[in-house]
């Protein structure tokens, strides 16, 4: 497979994901400032810009309206759901031959569709619309694409974006959590991950088993644990079928992450919940450079020198 197709097929993974991520967090945020009566706006807002690595987006005095504005609709900043969304539909126009028709109309359209400003009152339907679309992408990607390379730098991609944003999730969750079950309880809800946390745990959710099912729990597919373990797969799958360009630095970068995640105790990493969670991010990081090094190799330009006669 041509590396641009490759490269293509990867940041169309995350770039989706990471619409559906910025949105979900957004998302609860902006419902606490609802359901809780006490909670301080410019506090909440200040948490969520500085998770999403802005935090002097809107000056030392963030709003609601603010953080709306940079996180979901300012096209200009990568995080935000527009930027996201529109990038995404700009990779799929580059491996336009490898993917379907379907994917291309759904991105495409999607697209489109973004407005250019979303009020608070109407933030929670914008929220909701993206993740709708953001849900309508995989199926479509799933039930139209082949499982060939492309599929698993797809996979790759969005598995890898999906522990980053599960780890900000956190995170924000642990720097504005003030100690009772409502705030974990939107939070589990807005991963769709309230009714499998019920069904594991039998209790409503508290701090410590609301992180731990959304860190390690290895058969919900949004928690970090899981999220790593797909990466890997996929990258195994992209080896298997590239066996000159075995994933030595990117395999080892993944190995680290997940055996961290498998066998260090559950209590430390909630013990120091946000170290952890940097650590998470800063590892994804690292791997994504790490597979744009092995996999999308960036050719320098020629050169033209004149000949000595």
């Amino acid at each position: 497979m041509l590396s641009r197709i490759a490269e293509a097929l990867f940041w169309i993974g995350r770039y989706v994901e990471r619409a559906d991520g910025t949105a979900r967090i957004l998302d609860v945020h902006l419902q606490l400032l609802l359901e809780d009566p006490w909670a301080d706006e410019e506090s909440v807002c200040r948490t969520v810009l500085s998770v999403m690595g802005m935090p002097d987006a809107a000056g030392g005095n963030p709003r609601r309206g603010d953080a709306l504005r940079a996180l979901a609709t300012d096209r200009t900043r990568a995080i935000s759901v527009a930027h996201s969304l529109s990038s995404a539909r700009e990779n799929a126009r580059r491996a336009r031959e490898v993917i379907s028709q379907d994917l291309w109309e759904v991105l495409n359209t999607t697209n489109a569709r973004l407005p250019l400003r979303v009020d608070f009152e109407r933030s929670h339907s914008f929220f909701q619309w993206v993740r709708e679309r953001a849900a309508l992408t995989y199926g479509v990607a799933e039930t139209s694409m082949s499982r060939d390379e492309a599929w698993y730098f797809f996979v790759l991609g969005r598995a890898l974006e999906a522990a980053d944003m599960t780890a900000r999730l956190l995170v924000s969750a642990a720097r504005t959590d003030g100690g009772g079950a409502i705030n974990w309880m939107t939070l589990l809800r807005s991963c769709d991950a309230y009714d499998a946390h019920l069904r594991v745990h039998r209790s409503m959710p508290t701090a410590t088993s609301a992180t731990e099912f959304l860190l390690v729990d290895r058969h919900f597919p949004r928690s970090v644990l899981s999220s790593v373990i797909r990466a890997e797969e996929s990258l195994q799958r992209i080896g298997q079928s590239s066996p000159l360009l075995p994933p030595d630095a990117v395999g080892r970068a993944i190995g680290r992450l997940r055996s961290d995640l498998e066998y260090r105790p559950v209590a430390d990493l909630v013990l120091v919940l946000e170290s952890s969670m940097h650590h998470v991010q800063e590892s994804v990081s690292t791997i994504s450079n790490a597979v744009q090094d092995q996999y999308f190799p960036s050719i320098a330009a020629p050169v033209w020198t004149e000949e000595t006669l």
